[in-house]
């Protein structure tokens, strides 16, 4: 988050999107706001006290506002005691999307870049599958972000983490002939596809939460079923139909972890591995641009809530060189 420091020293103020906002109740019965506020460069916890809504309306999520407060520690990690808010208004002369965060790369690149991949292929079933696909999900492919919260969780993020999946999938089959680097990309290409259906954007590109079908069903079971479809239509075989479809419902690899079943072949475990490979990466690498060289991370709750150190050895940035030059 970037707060300009107010000429009153320990203050500081700006403009941030509300990614998230609870009203709860403080122990000595009073209510406050316990809120997540971010921009394109990160978000912070942010907590106003005593809070009276007859004299601040509830901010909503996904919109923006303006805050006045002071920066402070709790438990290791920043947090934004917020003094003063409000909703932007017209004089602000700022846009929702100033305050959203997007992949460094367009759509349009990133997809063509998996298009030209996939043209590529060999096994014809493969690619006639996986193309179809792509076309009918193409318009919201362009946009659409990976996750509400966490890793890729910005404009473009579902196309940004698919193709780093596949660049780090061809890297493994240059060094392993023993796994089948088509399948590998196919499943690369497909794992995440359903998202589309799983979640609802906003007209600011920010997921706003899940579609029924996606609370009931999930993107790798909805996945998995749309893939199956396009094989039958195209008169894929069973068995790749089936590989396929295994990737899909399996590379969340642990049950825990919302796999259907776990990986059951060389493929569909490699996928299962970068997959949560990038996510990861991604995750530290987004923390740590934001530490000061010697310092450390707030706690990662997908990393099992650890804090990562900044040794100051290289300039950290989260997304990474996915496009040809």
């Amino acid at each position: 988050m970037n707060f300009t420091q107010c000429e009153k020293a320990g203050l500081y103020e700006g403009f941030a999107l509300v990614k998230s906002c609870d009203k709860k109740s403080a122990k000595n019965g009073t209510f406050y706001l316990d809120m997540i506020l971010g921009d394109k460069d990160g978000e912070i916890f942010a907590k106003l006290w005593d809070y009276r809504e007859e004299i601040t309306p509830l901010p909503q999520a996904n919109t923006l506002v303006k805050v006045r407060g002071t920066l402070q520690q709790y438990n290791g990690n920043d947090q934004f005691i917020v003094q003063r808010i409000r909703s932007v208004t017209e004089q602000d002369n700022v846009n929702v999307s100033d305050y959203v965060k997007s992949a460094d790369c367009t759509g349009d690149d990133m997809l063509n870049t998996i298009l030209d991949i996939v043209n590529d292929f060999n096994d014809n079933e493969l690619k006639a599958v996986v193309l179809g696909m792509i076309g009918d999900n193409k318009k919201a492919l362009l946009t659409f972000p990976a996750a509400e919260k966490l890793h890729h969780a910005m404009v473009g993020g579902l196309l940004y983490h698919t193709l780093s999946i596949v660049r780090l999938a061809q890297c493994v089959c240059d060094i392993y002939p023993c796994i089948d680097r088509e399948l590998l990309v196919s499943g690369a290409i497909l794992h995440d596809i359903a998202k589309i259906r799983e979640y609802s954007v906003n007209d600011a590109g920010v997921i706003d939460g899940h579609t029924l079908e996606g609370m009931l069903l999930g993107h790798l079971v909805m996945g998995a079923e749309d893939v199956g479809r396009k094989c039958d239509e195209l008169n894929v075989t069973s068995e790749k139909k089936f590989l396929l479809q295994h990737m899909l419902i399996s590379h969340h690899g642990q049950l825990e972890f919302g796999a259907a079943v776990r990986p059951g072949f060389i493929e569909a475990e490699v996928l299962s591995q970068l997959d949560m490979f990038d996510a990861n990466i991604y995750e530290m690498a987004d923390a740590i641009k934001d530490v000061e060289k010697g310092g450390f991370t707030n706690r990662l709750w997908m990393l099992d809530n650890r804090r990562f150190y900044n040794h100051g050895r290289i300039d950290v940035q989260p997304q990474a060189n996915i496009i040809d030059e």
